[in-house]
């Protein structure tokens, strides 16, 4: 069985403060944040300073400090279809050590979840050609086809206002990001004005 083409995506943090985390990713690296919410209980905040890339980081509210737990949530890597993704799935499903294989539809994407052997969580996922406002996870079923998963996943969100294509959700982004760039040269220059 071939691998398919993927590429590496976006990573995953665990974190002790998710104001604070934000904060610094925000003010350090200029990071933006493009959604947020909750899932299973724990917040999550999505970050990305790229309109290709919905997030490029994650943070996950919700760290314990407990000794098995790490910062790292999870790493995430792309591939360029849901034919790909199919065969990643059975690939993982094969390979021994593997365990907790979740296929998941995020509206925006579809995603099969893992652990490696040593329970590393790994990330293998195709966008869909619409956004829906994140976080979300709902069931991802392989035995349909893939037209039947694309055409689940568009009726699963017709009536959610945020559902836009992908493309149009990328130039909002990029003007937020341009808006942004150019709000913090004034901020500056008023901060030393004073």
């Amino acid at each position: 069985m071939t691998i398919p083409r993927f590429a590496f995506s976006h990573a995953g943090l665990n974190v002790f403060d998710i104001r604070t985390m934000e904060r610094f990713y925000r003010k350090v690296f200029g990071f933006a944040v493009t959604d947020r919410g909750v899932l299973r209980g724990r917040d999550l905040v999505f970050l990305s300073r790229n309109p290709r890339e919905h997030h490029e980081v994650v943070l996950v509210a919700g760290r314990t400090g407990n000794p098995a737990e790490t910062s790292l949530n999870q790493i995430s890597f792309r591939l360029p279809s849901l034919a790909d993704l199919r065969r990643m799935h059975r690939r993982i499903a094969a390979t021994a050590g593997v365990r907790d294989i979740t296929p998941i539809d995020h509206g925006n994407a579809w995603a099969v979840y893992f652990r490696d052997p040593e329970g590393n969580r790994i990330e293998m996922f195709v966008d869909a050609p619409w956004y829906v406002s994140q976080p979300l996870a709902e069931p991802l079923d392989f035995a349909l086809s893939d037209r039947a998963i694309r055409a689940r996943t568009r009726k699963r969100h017709a009536g959610d206002r945020s559902l836009q294509p992908a493309a149009a959700w990328r130039r909002d982004f990029k003007r937020r990001l341009a808006g942004a760039a150019a709000a913090k040269p004034k901020r500056k220059a008023a901060r030393a004005a004073r």
